[in-house]
């Protein structure tokens, strides 16, 4: 699980370019599923037969897309001024490295020094346009040559373990979900699935509305991450949830009032199988289930998420732990709705 998870982080994948993900996907799925195809949107939506055939019935999803940045212009410097694609906190941006395009350019997002700056510039998070990227050009002429306006970057983090159990890395918002369905793709399933593999998600979920139209399931879970904030000065009852504690399962969140039965499922199965759980202590976020829930007829959806801290910055930090019960409380989850799915 853990060197899948770090094979799919080293992966560069920013919204609209799932490209390279998608790739790698494809040849650790095509020994396994029946059949999968790859949608207008950039899906990647797998089917694997189960001992018990249930059709299209129960749908698992993770996006496969992360956060980045996109060139907007080149300065007659040969700076790159960019926007971000995704919510990415300006904060933490300031001098981070980059790749650019498909050559992966390397670069690193820039501002201008500090002296240079007034009091009341100093007091406020820059805007983007303040910001821009460094590759090393000595003018426009020279960064034309490696870069062009439209291409992606991604931010640069080698994943690793460290500390107590925890694994640091980009893009493990979405790329957790993502491994553990690889994990169970290369298993023997009670029952048929239908792996969505989801682009877009960090814009808007906008790939989980095509797949879910075109499946069409009766029950989705949405294998996720959520952001912890479980940091010193942040008060108790603004602390959403903490890496080590066990998947956590949603019954809110800032998009989706998730299914209650199968919040109540999740719920008993970790108190059943002795797995560590939590749920949010703080409604916030949102994720594809929104999407998924309200196609067509409707789906019930539920979501199960890694906790992790730094959410959607060039380096994110979760527990391997965490990882491992997610696929863990999974495979009780299907075994679960093989039951359910076929005597309904």
């Amino acid at each position: 699980m853990l060197s899948t998870l770090k094979e799919l982080c080293r992966l560069n994948g920013v919204s609209g370019e799932e490209d390279e993900v998608r790739r790698y996907l494809v040849s650790r799925i095509t020994p396994h599923a029946a059949h999968f195809h790859t949608d207008t949107i950039g899906n990647l939506i797998a089917f694997k037969k189960g001992k018990k055939s249930t059709g299209n019935k129960l749908m698992l999803c993770a996006h496969m897309d992360e956060v980045g940045v996109i060139v907007t212009r080149i300065t007659d410097e040969g700076f790159l001024k960019f926007d971000f694609v995704g919510g990415v906190d300006r904060r933490v941006a300031i001098g981070k490295p980059v790749v650019i395009g498909h050559n992966k350019v390397p670069g690193v997002i820039g501002l201008k020094a500090i002296h240079l700056t007034t009091k009341e510039e100093r007091k406020k998070a820059p805007k983007t346009e303040s910001l821009y990227i460094d590759i090393g050009a000595k003018d426009e002429a020279a960064a034309e040559k490696l870069v062009e306006l439209g291409d992606y970057g991604a931010f640069v983090c080698q994943p690793e373990e460290f500390g107590d159990g925890l694994f640091k890395a980009r893009a493990i918002d979405d790329r957790v979900g993502c491994a553990v369905m690889l994990k169970l793709l290369e298993e023997e399933l009670p029952l048929d699935v239908v792996f969505a593999f989801t682009a877009q998600e960090e814009v808007g979920t906008r790939g989980a509305f095509g797949a879910a139209f075109s499946v069409m399931p009766e029950v989705a879970l949405v294998l996720e991450t959520t952001t912890a904030a479980d940091l010193p000065g942040v008060e108790d009852h603004r602390r959403v949830c903490a890496p080590g504690k066990g998947p956590v399962i949603s019954y809110m969140d800032g998009s989706t009032i998730y299914d209650r039965e199968l919040f109540e499922t999740l719920r008993r199965l970790s108190e059943e199988n002795g797995i560590p759980w939590q749920t949010k202590e703080y409604i916030a976020g949102g994720n594809d289930a929104r999407t998924i829930q309200r196609t067509k007829a409707g789906v019930r959806v539920a979501a199960m998420s890694a906790a992790t801290r730094y959410l959607h910055a060039p380096a994110s930090v979760g527990s391997v732990a965490d990882f491992e019960n997610m696929l863990k409380l999974t495979r009780l989850f299907l075994a679960e709705m093989a039951q359910r799915l076929d005597e309904g």
